[in-house]
C-alpha cells in the first residue's frame, strides 16, 4: 500500500476508535437509563408520526382546494396572463 493509503487507513482506524470510545464515555454518563431512553425515544416517535400525518392531511387538503378552485378561474386566468407576462418581462 503507498503511504498516502496508510494514511488514510490511520486516519480511518482513529475516527472509528473515538466514534467507540465516545458512545462509551455517552453511555457511562448518560442521565437516563436505558428503558428511560427507550421509552422517550418511542413517545417522540409517536409525536412525530402524528405530527407528520396532521401535515400530510393538511398538504392534501391544500391540493385538493387548489385543483377543485382550477376550473372556474379559467375565464379569470386569461386575463390575468399579460399582467404576468409584463411583470416577468
Amino acid at each position: 500500500m503507498s503511504e498516502q493509503g496508510n494514511q488514510v487507513a490511520k486516519a480511518a482506524a482513529f475516527i472509528a476508535g473515538g466514534a467507540v470510545i465516545g458512545a462509551g464515555l455517552g453511555l457511562l454518563f448518560a442521565p437516563q437509563t436505558g428503558v428511560e431512553t427507550r421509552r422517550s425515544i418511542g413517545r417522540y416517535a409517536r409525536k412525530a408520526q402524528v405530527q407528520t400525518s396532521r401535515w400530510g392531511k393538511a398538504i392534501k387538503s391544500g391540493v385538493e382546494e387548489a385543483l377543485d378552485r382550477k376550473p372556474g378561474k379559467e375565464k379569470s386566468g386569461e386575463k390575468e396572463r399579460p399582467q404576468l407576462t409584463a411583470v416577468l418581462n
